[in-house]
């Protein structure tokens, strides 16, 4: 139960090394030398050549990091269900909705990147909001708060990406938003971990 949480640490860390790898250059700034926490991306980390132009040598050390990620990910999907009790159509859609959102990340490292985010987004839009109606349902009220604003601060990124206000910004809102996320997942993890099963009605 606790793997899901092991693994977006792990993530961090490599995330982090990726980052001092990373040989420089953004969308702000072409020629720089190392990577901006507030200019870059996470999928700069990605590309086969950073900004600057340079061989990007960083992206052996991000392709594992997202690999992490998305297993960890689906390992979470598949098991937090287990927070209720009773196997109906919500856990099923659960399950599905945010395998499937993992499933895709792979091909981010295709040329389908606005498609891939896309799909990914709403998959797991879905599973986050009949996730958040059970919380609701049965007044795990943090849990449920702090998944409200995760899904807050997925429509900020997507305003901000597609109307380009205030994009200067967005690398940032990207890094907070992936540690909210990351801090949830765990927190529900955790959660599942304490085996506190609620009454049946998923």
């Amino acid at each position: 139960m606790l793997s899901p949480v092991l693994g977006m640490l792990l993530f961090i860390m490599l995330y982090i090394a990726a980052a001092l790898l990373y040989p420089g250059g953004s969308d702000f700034n072409r020629s720089a030398t190392e990577f901006s926490w507030q200019n870059n991306y996470w999928c700069e980390l990605l590309a086969t050549k950073a900004q600057n132009g340079q061989s990007n040598i960083a992206r052996p050390v991000a392709i594992f990091a997202m690999a992490v990620l998305a297993i960890s990910l689906i390992i979470f999907w598949y098991t937090i269900p287990g927070l209720f009790a009773g196997k109906r159509t919500g856990s099923r859609v659960i399950r599905y909705a945010g395998i499937g959102s993992m499933l895709v990340t792979p091909l981010l490292l295709t040329g389908f990147h606005d498609h891939v985010i896309n799909t990914a987004a709403l998959l797991g839009c879905i599973a986050i909001i009949v996730l958040l109606i059970n919380l609701f349902r049965y007044r795990m009220l943090l849990l449920f708060s702090t998944g409200i604003l995760c899904l807050l601060l997925c429509g900020v990124n997507n305003y901000v990406y597609y109307s380009k206000d205030l994009l200067h910004y967005l690398p940032v809102i990207q890094k907070i938003s992936f540690f909210i996320f990351l801090l949830w997942f765990c927190l529900l993890s955790l959660a599942l971990y304490r085996r506190q099963p609620l009454v049946s009605g998923l």
